[in-house]
């Protein structure tokens, strides 16, 4: 009785969400395309949060369902065979994922200032494993997606991930060609203004890592991109490469280590990752030019309460003429992407995740980000905030994955995010 009585306040809360939509459509004011959302994003969370509380309900396994007897209940999710960034969902029964055999297909929502609002069609074959690999390594697996947003931006690929010798040995390879359609601060105004910015081409990586000690990793990359973009402004490309054509070969190293109990969404455990890459830029003149990574994440579940404490932390250095589209970037919500891009980029954000009432959550984040050369003058010399709060319904306990919804502010821009998994 009681889940049809919430089922009804749900539906009521839903109204009066639309409701309130449809009254400011009347009274919607038109900004500067530098703007990510304009001031009606509190009322666009609402009401896809409402949208979210009573549509994933349907789509959860009831016989799934969370067990709210001990606090740290659902940190026993992680217990079990090794965990792959893509989880492995065979066997996992929900009427959103198409299966067949080792073939899974599923929908994913997506919703940012950077992209736009879309769908994302992805799938994978996982191939057989016997009992003793199943104990000491993730499924291989071949993957294949494709993505629209409503700004016309798309994009496809084919991705294959492979373990072998108990997890020694990973490769991870991906090959695709995507069509973005973004908008930049235009440098001519002080980014006051917007500029229009597509981005098309097709790109291969593949990296090969080696385990050296427990839970670390070594490896080599190498990657091709061939991007044509169309950017209308007249700023000489002095620091950026902005030629029409750009053809760009690397190569490169990375150390990992994760130690993450479930890496869709870790309740504790860290992950590093250091990337370094030395790379030729091929447009209207040869060029080179360098870049280095450093990322560390970090998860914490506090003792006898359902809440995870977790941090990021995102720096990046580029040298050299450095195409535009592969410029650092501040990694934070509230903001499209291509509003900071730098030479000199870094970032730190922690976030709170509260698991309110069975499958249902809650999370308040906060961050600063800095940028050094910006392609826009914005950032330089400031700090660049980054806060909000969200939603999260736990569509797959048995791997910890969520639908999110986020609302995040900066100093100028409010923004909206859904999304599956969490943010980091």
């Amino acid at each position: 009785m009681s889940e049809k009585i919430t089922d009804r306040k749900l539906h009521v809360v839903l109204r009066r969400a639309l409701d309130m939509e449809s009254d400011n459509l009347a009274y919607r004011k038109i900004f500067s395309p530098v703007k990510s959302v304009d001031t009606n994003s509190g009322t666009v969370f609402c009401l896809l949060a409402s949208v979210l509380l009573c549509v994933a309900p349907v789509f959860a396994d009831e016989a799934d369902e969370v067990d709210e007897s001990n606090a740290d209940s659902s940190a026993t999710a992680g217990a079990g065979p090794p965990e792959s960034v893509v989880p492995d969902l065979r066997g996992v029964d929900n009427p959103l994922m198409v299966q067949k055999g080792d073939l899974v297909v599923v929908p994913i929502p997506m919703s940012s200032p950077t992209f736009g609002t879309g769908l994302i069609a992805a799938g994978a074959y996982f191939y057989p494993q016997t009992a003793e690999q199943k104990a000491s390594q993730p499924a291989s697996f071949t993957g294949a997606g494709a993505a629209y947003t409503n700004n016309d931006s798309w994009a496809a690929g084919v991705g294959q991930q492979n373990y072998w010798d108990e997890d020694k040995w990973r490769f991870t390879g991906v090959v695709g060609y995507a069509d973005f359609k973004f908008d930049l601060r235009d440098p001519t105004t002080d980014g006051n203004t917007g500029l229009d910015w597509n981005v098309q081409g097709g790109f291969i990586q593949g990296v090969l890592s080696r385990s050296i000690v427990e839970d670390w990793y070594l490896g080599g990359l190498l990657r091709y991109l061939d991007i044509e973009q169309d950017i209308d402004t007249s700023l000489p490309d002095q620091d950026y490469g902005i030629d029409s054509r750009i053809k760009s070969a690397g190569v490169g190293a990375i150390v990992e280590h994760d130690t993450r109990d479930v890496p869709t969404n870790a309740y504790s455990g860290r992950r590093f990752m250091g990337k370094a890459i030395f790379s030729s830029a091929d447009g209207a003149e040869k060029e080179s030019y360098q870049g280095y990574y450093i990322r560390l994440r970090s998860y914490h579940q506090l003792k006898q309460a359902p809440v995870v404490v977790a941090w990021d932390i995102n720096g990046c250095v580029k040298s050299g003429q450095i195409p535009l589209w592969d410029t650092c970037r501040i990694n934070l919500r509230g903001f499209p992407l291509t509003d900071y891009l730098g030479k000199k980029s870094i970032s730190g954000q922690v976030e709170a995740r509260w698991r309110v009432w069975k499958r249902w959550g809650l999370v308040a984040f906060a961050g600063a980000g800095h940028i050094t050369n910006s392609f826009s003058d914005q950032g330089d010399n400031e700090t660049v905030p980054s806060y909000g709060a969200g939603v999260r319904f736990m569509i797959l306990k048995s791997k910890r994955i969520n639908l999110r919804v986020d609302f995040a502010r900066s100093d100028d821009s409010d923004a909206m995010y859904l999304g599956v998994a969490e943010a980091f």
